[in-house]
């Protein structure tokens, strides 16, 4: 039996987010849109979301040629153009993950994960025997990614890095320089480079709204990059369960396209149609725009918040993705943040997720919580409001 350790973020999330009466702001999906929505954004209006006389059959396989044709283009760049051919799709990007790593990890491995970042991308690995090897960020670097730390990681035995672009919970990204680095590393080394991307294209710039869009790694010129990606998190469609494995290597893609025959037949039709749809070309650019939008707007809200508080909590501010990373301080030292939330939540309803506990294996990150602002505005504005009354009276 496969020993794995408990999926803490996951555990935490889904014993406390339909609370009745709770202000949750842990949510790391953007704001969440319907069919209605997506059809109002649509510029297409002779065209619906779901075909309702279509046989409900298992479909293909691999997921309709036309949804593969426009994920592949979501992981393209200018001349370096993937096809429907070069992506897999998934249920969600966590069956993405586990597939992907499943298939390419094995006992004796050695395995390099950024850190933090989502458990799944660490224990994974360490689950089927592979040694894996956290590649730390660092607040007093401002959580970026040292490439110095990344080479003195690197063994004879390495056969994949990871990395999550942009990364949860800090909500920073790595800029395309950097990207190839570390690409250029894993082609010396003939490592596969691995990239959670579920929160692309959500690259907002923070309250100034200035950013350079990075590449996916898809397109850096190295074929053995794999990308994974989903619905969820930047298009607003978590309850769709679509996701996605996107790579140019082809030995890659089929050994995962085998492996997959033993976990899924194939997604929904319905919810194959419906990413079809968000992704097409008559709708993606609204849905981003808007989502994007939303973002740059409570990013501001959350930037006050901080700034208003900052005797007693601190940040990197995030400039993509959904979430936020604030450690919270009493007396100078870094409160316990399990303990934290659970009191904030217990006492004003407010939730979100705490940092060493769903994601520091409740060793680091200390005083640390996750927070996730790319919700309904009107939301964040009232925990807020909670969470600043409570830090007043219990921190200052």
């Amino acid at each position: 039996m496969v020993l794995i350790a408990p999926f803490t973020v996951e555990q935490y999330m889904g014993k406390y987010e339909n609370t009745p009466g709770v202000i949750n702001i842990a949510e790391s999906c953007a704001d969440s849109v319907s069919i209605d929505d997506l059809v109002r954004l649509s510029k297409d209006p002779q065209r619906s979301p779901l075909d309702t006389a279509l046989k409900l059959t298992y479909g293909s396989v691999l997921g309709s040629t036309e949804l593969r044709k426009y994920v592949a283009a979501h992981c393209s760049h200018e001349a370096t153009q993937l096809s429907a051919d070069d992506v897999i799709i998934s249920q969600g990007a966590i069956g993405a993950n586990f597939l992907a790593l499943y298939t390419l990890i094995h006992p004796g491995d050695h395995v390099i994960c950024v850190y933090p970042t989502y458990q799944q991308l660490y224990e994974v690995p360490q689950s089927v025997g592979a040694e894996v090897s956290l590649w730390r960020l660092r607040e007093e670097e401002d959580f970026a990614h040292n490439i110095q730390d990344l080479k003195s990681l690197i063994k004879d035995n390495t056969k994949m890095i990871i990395i999550n672009n942009p990364n949860s919970p800090t909500g920073l990204f790595i800029p395309t320089d950097t990207l190839q680095e570390i690409a250029k590393l894993a082609e010396e080394n003939n490592i596969i480079l691995f990239s959670d991307e579920v929160y692309r294209p959500l690259f907002h710039g923070g309250a100034s709204g200035q950013i350079e869009v990075p590449v996916p790694v898809t397109t850096l010129g190295y074929e053995r990059a794999v990308v994974t990606g989903s619905m969820s998190k930047g298009f607003a469609l978590a309850g769709i369960r679509v996701g996605w494995i996107a790579s140019r290597d082809k030995t890659i893609m089929e050994a995962i396209a085998s492996a997959r025959n033993y976990t899924t037949i194939s997604v929904s039709l319905l919810d194959d149609q419906i990413a079809s749809f968000a992704l097409s070309p008559a709708t993606r650019p609204f849905l981003v725009e808007r989502n994007i939008s939303l973002a740059r707007k409570n990013i501001k809200i959350l930037k006050d918040f901080v700034e208003r508080h900052k005797t007693v909590c601190s940040w990197v501010e995030p400039k993509a993705g959904t979430t936020a990373f604030i450690r919270f301080r009493k007396n100078g030292e870094p409160v316990d943040d399990f303990k934290f939330c659970q009191d904030v939540l217990n006492k004003t309803q407010v939730y979100f997720c705490p940092g060493s506990y769903c994601f520091g294996r409740n060793e680091d990150f200390k005083g640390y919580v996750r927070v996730g602002y790319v919700g309904d505005t009107d939301v964040l504005v009232k925990g807020l409001q909670r969470l600043g009354d409570f830090v007043q009276e219990n921190l200052v």
